[in-house]
């Protein structure tokens, strides 16, 4: 009985994460979506006379957010938000759209 108590607890568990991973990957396409529209796909299409790549532009911004990560007392869920934000968008700039190659 015992055994079946923690195969159900454990089953419950990867339930509840699954349904967190889906919540949270909706909430963060919302999000990613009405930020790129509001900033007018910055990201991804730079300004006229802008030196760098759209790549470099977004490495650049992972790069501020991690060290304010770094440097902070305090981790806000805003920065991991924008961080995954130009994750995506770095993805969406390389056209990695499908990940199902790296399921083992």
């Amino acid at each position: 009985m015992e055994f079946n108590k923690n195969v159900d607890e454990n089953l419950k568990q990867t339930v509840n994460v699954n349904e967190n991973i889906k919540q949270i990957t909706k909430s963060l396409r919302e999000l990613l979506q009405e930020k790129n529209m509001r900033y007018g796909n910055s990201a991804l299409e730079p300004l006229e006379g802008i030196k760098y790549t759209p790549e470099d532009g977004i490495k650049i911004r992972l790069a501020d957010k991690v060290k304010r990560i770094i440097n902070s007392t305090d981790l806000r869920k805003n920065d991991v938000a924008d961080i995954l934000g130009y994750c995506i968008l770095l993805c969406v700039h390389k056209q990695w759209t499908d990940f199902n190659d790296l399921i083992d």
